[in-house]
């Protein structure tokens, strides 16, 4: 592992070190896990952004997709 300095506003570091404690972690370990969520929310949005684009590319043809009856519980 690497040590690293952050600059972080004051409140930030309050709100972050109370929800630290809540979460029974210590601040780097918190650090870390914030850190990795949001690479992997970052990941996500691409992967999305990525699908969406080839949709726009090739959308499916009309129709393909549609319920021709509604679904239903079958009755006893």
């Amino acid at each position: 592992m690497e040590t690293i300095q952050v600059v972080i506003d004051t409140n930030l570091l309050q709100a972050s070190d109370r929800a630290a404690r809540k979460a029974k972690l210590n601040r780097s370990e918190f650090v870390r896990l914030a850190l990795r969520e949001h690479l992997q929310r970052l990941e996500t949005l691409e992967s999305e952004e990525r699908d969406r684009r080839g949709y726009e590319k090739q959308p499916e043809p009309v129709g393909e997709f549609t319920w021709e009856t509604e679904a239903a519980w079958p009755r006893e």
